[in-house]
């Protein structure tokens, strides 16, 4: 599966546009993790437990748009895109969207 941020491919043709493929997961905060990162806050520098909770959050977004865009039959996704939105207060969702196409 080929997955691009553009709107085309460079050396490939898109020979059909099956439409919007998707892929969302929501994620919730952790207590632990948010006394260390309060910890963390304190004495400054990157929260590294949202860190890696947001990347696992878009690997797992990614993997579902994959599944999505295959079960349409495509064989790229091209304008990928995120977004994230508050679902609860403690509580994210991540989508990843983009355009299912089969290129040659």
């Amino acid at each position: 599966m080929i997955i691009v941020t553009t709107d085309t491919i460079t050396g490939r043709k898109v020979v059909h546009t099956l439409g919007w493929a998707k892929g969302n997961t929501i994620r919730a905060r952790h207590l632990g993790k948010d006394i260390v990162a309060v910890l963390r806050g304190m004495v400054g520098g990157e929260v590294v437990e949202y860190t890696k909770m947001m990347a696992e959050a878009r690997e797992e977004a990614v993997a579902r748009l994959i599944e999505d865009a295959e079960a349409q039959g495509a064989n790229a996704v091209i304008g990928l895109r995120f977004s994230t939105s508050l679902v609860m207060q403690n509580a994210s969702e991540i989508l990843a969207y983009g355009t299912a196409v089969v290129v040659e």
